[in-house]
């Protein structure tokens, strides 16, 4: 098993329990998957506490995804997690990177109708 699977495993179903136990343990916070990506790349979107976790404990909201470009504020806009695009901007995540497709969270936003994602980027 790949060191970081278990992290990511936590993060992407939502398990702050396992995440803070994990991190408590000493896995690192940045650490990838056998999948080349991080917890907060594979995180459950809706999961907040999650994300602040990661964050709080240090994980990077700026790691693109080395396929699509696309971060994880990226992958909050495209689904409409406004309160996890708050906390991700909060934690210094760029909101004018740029992906793959030359997009950046707010395009991804505006493609998938989170009008309430737009309006809060857009302040930025």
């Amino acid at each position: 098993m790949h060191p970081g699977d278990d992290l990511a495993s936590a993060a992407a179903s939502g398990n702050t329990d396992r995440v803070r136990m994990l991190i408590q343990n000493g896995v690192g916070v940045n650490c990838v998957n056998r999948f080349g990506r991080t917890p907060l790349q594979v995180m459950m979107m809706g999961s907040t506490t999650v994300a602040q976790l990661l964050l709080v404990s240090g994980a990077d909201p700026n790691v693109a995804d080395t396929l699509t470009g696309t971060t994880p504020l990226h992958d909050a806009a495209r689904t409409g997690f406004l309160d996890t695009v708050k906390i991700l901007v909060k934690f210094h995540a760029c909101p004018n990177t740029r992906d793959n497709m030359m997009c950046r969270p707010i395009d991804l936003a505006i493609k998938s109708g989170h009008n309430d994602v737009v309006e809060f980027l857009h302040t930025l």
